[in-house]
């Protein structure tokens, strides 16, 4: 985390300025060059664990696990101890969750997956950075995960910031980096109709998925041929309700 300390007005108004200008194809992080994604290397890691189901199948079990968190009923958590002495060995995880930091919003909980299941990158706003990338290659190339969600949620305050900032409001400085991001999803929706704030998380979510199916040389091919489905998913915090987009 950055300095607490506000953006000075002239630095938000080049970010304003610079903000605006941005298509939402364009992706909102600095992906990895290619010649430095080329060297990406095989670990060839072999991790026990039963068979992954095919994308359709794993999307439906987390549907299912969302209906259970919702209705209080969770299943995934009654032996604990015998789940995590069967993954200490290795891991399988049959679906990539990329979601948001807030501790409101645990995958885990909303899908009612234990240990093993579920492969979790979370950043503020779900914002797609170089670490986020690499972490999901790492799902999709060596734990061989067939999907990829990438949830928003409601009241997300890291869209927030990226509203005010493109309002030429201030905002804390450690909010720079994210706000920044997610300008380009905010831009899209700006002037619809509807809330703008809700507008943009769902914008977010699918500039998010649109970041991933273009990332080449790594995402993109496997993500075109159907090898590894990405899907975009809205998370109400007050139901604890999951859409799928």
């Amino acid at each position: 985390m950055g300095s607490s300390r506000e953006i000075a007005p002239s630095t938000r108004r080049r970010f304003v300025a610079g903000m605006a200008s941005l298509p939402l194809a364009l992706s909102a992080s600095r992906w990895l060059a290619q010649d430095a994604a080329a060297q990406y290397v095989d670990l060839d890691l072999e991790y026990d664990g039963t068979p992954v189901p095919p994308a359709r199948d794993g999307l439906q079990e987390l549907i299912d696990g969302n209906k259970r968190y919702v209705a209080g009923e969770l299943t995934a958590f009654t032996d604990l101890a015998a789940d995590r002495e069967a993954t200490a060995d290795g891991q399988h995880p049959f679906a990539i969750i990329v979601s948001c930091a807030d501790s409101r919003v645990p995958p885990e909980l909303i899908f009612d997956q234990t240990v093993g299941e579920l492969f979790v990158v979370r950043t503020a706003g779900q914002v797609i950075d170089e670490a986020a990338r690499s972490s999901i290659i790492f799902g999709v190339e060596v734990l061989r995960a067939p999907l990829i969600v990438v949830m928003g949620h409601s009241n997300c305050g890291a869209v927030a910031a990226a509203i005010a900032a493109l309002d030429g409001d201030p905002i804390p400085g450690f909010a720079y980096r994210f706000a920044e991001a997610i300008a380009p999803a905010v831009q899209e929706v700006r002037g619809d109709e509807g809330d703008l704030l809700d507008n943009a998380i769902r914008a977010n979510v699918t500039l998010g998925v649109e970041q991933l199916s273009s990332a080449e040389p790594d995402l993109a091919p496997v993500i075109g041929d159907g090898s590894v489905t990405v899907v975009g998913a809205y998370y109400d915090l007050a139901s604890g309700e999951v859409t799928f987009l």
